[in-house]
């Protein structure tokens, strides 16, 4: 018999990162992971672009900040442990114009703070070395940031908590949380599950799995598309590395970029849209139950008060290839609208607070027996064995979860 049962709702890279650390971490605690889709990794995770972020962006001191540092060298380990997909192509952060600097620079300092290895600052020649095709008058040069495949990477955290004895139960969409004498009740329609402890990391659907088990937090998802291009086989050879713009600091977002995939293929991308359904991978998916509760909350039109202007412009880059390829082009020159194909499709869950800010760190919250992920977003798959080690230690460390 096991000493303990810990359910996790979520079979995300974040969720199976943290059943995999139960595991192996805490011998005699059974671990069942609920999901309700039938396979693992189907949505955010496998969506992910593949980047391993290196933690140039970061707050110094915030969770991101730490968990992203910590997650990278658990990361490249476990990949070369298990031989899977880990590149360290290397990443420029381009600026191209003159206004762009000092925001660079600030993001050099940054970096620096949160100990990013080998990181320096090139000249508008020095760029050309790198990136022969690129523009830009000056960057940040980060060689260690990699690309990787993060849903074999699930798969595989998958295998490690099944063979430590515990289960990865698919099709068992959580329809009721509730706490009984010494644990909690998980259900998905008449099927029960009783747990000691219960770990939210239901990603898209994070807001209303936390208010199943009573968490009255005031986040809600809001769910953001982001659609890529992606550049003809033949032109792939455009860009060796990533290539990122300067980020604007008001958004969570980085903003069209050049990222090479593990499978030798070239993404443009993302825009940032707004999506009109929690799983809204296409234009045409609309949720009115997704959108009325959007409509209902008041930090959503706070949201659309100060960024309709560029929620606006990203529409237009949503419809329109040559609108798309823009802002893609300060940063490869050479590359046009008929270098490219329409790419894949992803939705980030982003956390927006009631006043209308969207949420930029990790939010992790604890009401007794319950732990609720209610916003990981970029770069959480990076961090996901770091945010493990992070939940763990809160839930078993933390007398409140008792």
């Amino acid at each position: 018999m096991a000493d303990e049962t810990v359910g996790i709702v979520g079979a995300g890279i974040v969720g199976l990162a943290t059943a995999r650390e139960i595991a192996l971490s805490r011998p005699g605690t059974r671990v069942v992971v609920l999901e309700k889709e039938r396979e693992v990794s189907l949505h955010q995770t496998g969506h992910n672009s593949g980047v391993v972020h290196a933690g140039i962006y970061y707050k110094p001191g915030s969770l991101k900040a730490d968990l992203t540092v910590r997650g990278v060298c658990l990361l490249r380990e476990y990949c070369q442990d298990r031989e899977l997909p880990y590149r360290e192509i290397g990443k420029l952060v381009t600026a191209v114009r003159e206004d762009e600097l000092g925001r660079m620079n600030d993001l050099y300092d940054r970096a620096r703070n949160n100990h990013v290895p080998d990181l320096r600052k090139v000249s508008r020649e020095e760029i050309r070395e790198i990136e022969p095709n690129a523009g830009g008058i000056a960057a940040l040069h980060s060689p260690r940031t990699a690309i990787t495949d993060y849903p074999a990477i699930a798969r595989a955290f998958a295998k490690d908590v099944v063979d430590s004895g515990g289960e990865v139960r698919l099709g068992f969409p959580v329809t009721s949380i509730t706490s009984v004498p010494g644990g909690i009740e998980v259900a998905s329609g008449q099927e029960r599950l009783r747990v000691d402890r219960l770990i939210l990391c239901a990603g898209l659907q994070s807001d209303v799995v936390a208010g199943l088990a009573q968490d009255r937090q005031e986040l809600r998802i809001v769910p953001f598309r982001g659609e890529y291009m992606l550049l003809r086989p033949e032109r792939a050879d455009l860009v060796r590395g990533l290539i990122y713009p300067v980020p604007d600091p008001r958004y969570p977002f980085l903003g069209v970029h050049f990222t090479p995939r593990v499978d030798g293929s070239v993404e443009v991308g993302p825009n940032a849209v707004l999506a009109l359904a929690r799983e809204g991978y296409t234009r045409t998916k609309v949720s009115p139950r997704d959108l009325l509760g959007l409509a209902a909350y008041p930090g959503a039109w706070r949201m659309a008060g100060r960024h309709w202007r560029t929620g606006i412009r990203e529409y237009r880059g949503s419809f329109s290839a040559t609108a798309f390829m823009k802002d893609a082009r300060l940063y490869v020159p050479g590359v046009t609208v008929a270098d490219v194909v329409r790419g894949g499709v992803g939705v980030r869950a982003q956390a927006l607070d009631r006043d209308g800010t969207l949420v930029d760190d990790f939010r992790i919250h604890q009401v007794g027996r319950v732990t609720a992920v209610r916003n990981a977003p970029s770069p959480a798959a990076t961090a996901s064995m770091a945010i493990a080690e992070h939940i763990v230690e809160a839930v078993f460390r933390n007398p409140s979860a008792t």
